[in-house]
């Protein structure tokens, strides 16, 4: 089961250099899946940036690893990265740009899990 985060363990994660992501959902296509997500990240220069990604849903019954997908936008390979320099500024950016739950982060590494529910719903 999936563990949500507290914003104080968000803010607390990301001061330590932690990454927090956040399952965004999915697109239906006529011949493909777009998998939606976002992480959030302190850089080396103390400030925080938000990555969102779309990736084709590739999966197979030998290849699950959202992490390695396809993106969407080839000139895009690390994702849509925008940085800020607070996190309030970064999950403020989340919510109104991407629509993130203030309430529906979960600790980077996670997002695997989010991904094998929605597949087995």
């Amino acid at each position: 089961m999936i563990q949500y985060l507290k914003d104080d363990q968000i803010r607390a994660r990301l001061r330590l250099g932690k990454s927090v992501e956040q399952w965004l959902g999915v697109v239906q296509e006529t011949d493909y899946t777009i998998l939606k997500w976002l992480s959030i990240d302190k850089e080396s220069d103390e400030s925080f940036s938000v990555i969102y990604f779309e990736s084709f849903d590739e999966e197979n019954e030998n290849f699950l690893d959202i992490y390695a997908f396809s993106l969407v936008d080839p000139d895009e390979p690390f994702g849509v990265i925008l940085t800020f320099s607070s996190i309030a500024d970064a999950l403020e950016f989340a919510e109104v740009t991407y629509k993130a739950s203030p309430n529906k982060y979960i600790s980077a590494g996670m997002i695997q899990e989010e991904y094998r529910d929605y597949i087995n719903r």
